[in-house]
């Protein structure tokens, strides 16, 4: 295969792809920004396709082609191991729209997009992203808004990857996938399984399953089937470690005899 040529994945969902229909459409969260004439013209030149777990859909040295965005399912952006440790960056939830950095530098990918679940992923033609960043304002500054909260969410990775703590990686990375610029597919309730966020931290689902008892017993989040429900976001952002009740507060709980 060509370094020109695309991933395998890529090449699949290519052969599987199709027109989107009304409900996907609606949950493209930069239509209705446009132009009625500029509208049609990516109506005309999206397509979704499915990808099954473990398809690429970005590969680490291809030459970018596509705005791509998750209408549902999960994705996980790494490194590639082969390089080094594994290193999983951030996980990609409904409503992203994501590689718009990679295509106005007209770039190869520098990180690979894995689907960890069953995902319909939505595709702009890279000629048509640029052709709506020429002549459309609204559309300049969604795709300049994503780059500078994407921005942001990165320095706070970098903040986060810092910590030993299990509780406080789980919840700073929760909070990312939370974002409701970025994200604003998920809304208030995430459906992922204590595996898939285990992949996404680079924990156990064990030390998950603990971390997320630790996070209700706190009242930041609420575990619900099949998924995580949010009550308070800022409170996962901000989240520190809990101090541990040492022994003399413990026996100075304990009943006099």
């Amino acid at each position: 295969m060509s370094p020109e040529s695309p991933s395998p994945g890529l090449s699949r969902l290519r052969d599987r792809a199709r027109l989107l229909t009304d409900a996907e459409l609606a949950g493209v969260p930069w239509l209705g920004l446009l132009s009625p004439e500029d509208r049609d013209h990516a109506l005309r030149d999206m397509r979704v396709a499915t990808a099954a777990p473990g398809d690429l859909i970005c590969r680490i040295g291809r030459p970018a082609t596509f705005w791509f965005g998750v209408i549902d399912g999960l994705l996980k952006m790494s490194n590639d191991a082969s390089q080094g440790p594994m290193i999983t960056f951030t996980g990609v939830p409904p409503g992203a729209w994501f590689g718009e950095g990679t295509l106005l530098k007209r770039e190869s990918y520098r990180y690979n997009i894995e689907a960890l679940r069953t995902t319909r992923v939505a595709g702009l033609p890279m000629q048509t992203f640029h052709e709506l960043l020429d002549r459309s304002i609204p559309f300049n500054r969604f795709v300049l808004n994503q780059l500078n909260e994407r921005l942001g969410q990165f320095i706070a990775a970098r903040e986060t990857d810092r910590h030993n703590d299990p509780d406080t990686r789980v919840a700073r990375n929760l909070a990312a996938l939370f974002h409701p610029v970025l994200y604003p597919g998920v809304g208030e309730v995430l459906r992922i399984t204590q595996q898939e966020l285990g992949y996404l931290v680079g924990l156990s689902r064990q030390r998950v399953n603990e971390a997320l008892k630790d996070l209700q017993g706190l009242g930041l989040i609420r575990i619900e089937y099949g998924g995580l429900r949010v009550l308070d976001l800022t409170g996962l952002r901000g989240y520190r470690p809990q101090p541990k009740r040492g022994k003399s507060e413990a026996a100075e709980r304990l009943p006099p005899r």
